[in-house]
């Protein structure tokens, strides 16, 4: 069996800090890239900024949908970006928010998660608002390959707020909710940590003690989405290092096309971080 992903995380942010660059080609930075939105604008972008990357961040988050967009064409490039991003020894995460029925979950853990899919990735996000329970397959597939499920839990969107806030049947926010889930399959469901949280760092701290999550939190929202290093540093206090990547995109991709200036951002990015994360 391999590595876990915990063993692999630890590793990667003990030698390159916790910084996650989000590889996000949406129409609009490919435009401003001043290339044009097809398939080999797309191209450009992703492997310019995985290319930055490397042997400086930890690990890469690849916003599926943008890849989506563009079909089996979109799908070809995105196997080529995780490839090399894979071949560059980057922990690599999907952004594709999976999350279904339980039997429409075992053909997401097979795309995302099994060993033989052309897809498979370090990690993958996934939605729990058809019950946390509903993601058993993708928990399960994670924990046998040694992977892991960053499962949405308090995101870093405004629009989130009003159903993660929203107060359940216990008494408690839905956002502590899908997180104490997740902490008990950790605990007593036999995943060793294959069980994550998306907890963004425009949100207060969740009440929940994120340092009892047992698995792994990836922390979204820096930089564009307004938040700081500082920010993040309040929110992750008391968590253990290396079981957290903090993400980066647009404040990285803002600074394309110039290769230069690319990996200059997150090289700065990746110092700012280790200030605060020593």
């Amino acid at each position: 069996m391999a590595d876990s992903f915990a063993t692999r995380l630890s590793d990667r942010v003990d030698r390159h800090g916790p910084l996650c660059v989000g590889i996000d080609p949406s129409g609009a930075v490919v435009r401003q890239w001043e290339r044009a939105d097809d398939v080999e604008g797309l191209e450009y972008v992703a492997q310019s900024t995985l290319e930055a990357a490397v042997d400086t961040a930890a690990a890469v988050k690849v916003q599926v949908a943008f890849f989506e967009r563009f079909g089996s064409s979109g799908y070809r490039v995105l196997e080529r970006v995780l490839s090399e991003a894979h071949s560059a020894s980057l922990l690599v995460i999907a952004d594709a928010k999976r999350g279904d029925v339980g039997s429409s979950n075992v053909g997401y853990a097979e795309a995302w998660l099994a060993d033989r899919s052309p897809l498979a990735v370090d990690a993958v996000t996934a939605s729990p608002f058809l019950g946390v329970g509903s993601l058993a397959p993708l928990l399960s597939q994670a924990h046998q390959t040694g992977r892991a499920v960053f499962v949405l839990a308090a995101t870093s969107n405004d629009e989130g707020r009003a159903v993660q806030g929203a107060i359940t049947d216990d008494g408690v926010p839905v956002e502590v909710s899908v997180l104490r889930a997740v902490a008990t399959l950790n605990e007593r469901g036999g995943l060793a940590g294959a069980g994550g949280a998306v907890v963004g760092a425009t949100r207060a701290r969740p009440a929940f003690d994120l340092s009892q999550l047992g698995g792994p939190l990836l922390v979204p929202g820096v930089g564009a989405q307004g938040a700081t290093v500082e920010r993040v540093e309040r929110l992750l206090r008391g968590v253990p290092r290396g079981t957290f990547l903090v993400n980066v995109g647009r404040a990285i991709l803002e600074r394309g096309p110039l290769r230069l200036e690319l990996r200059d951002a997150v090289r700065r990015w990746r110092d700012d971080l280790a200030e605060v994360f020593p």
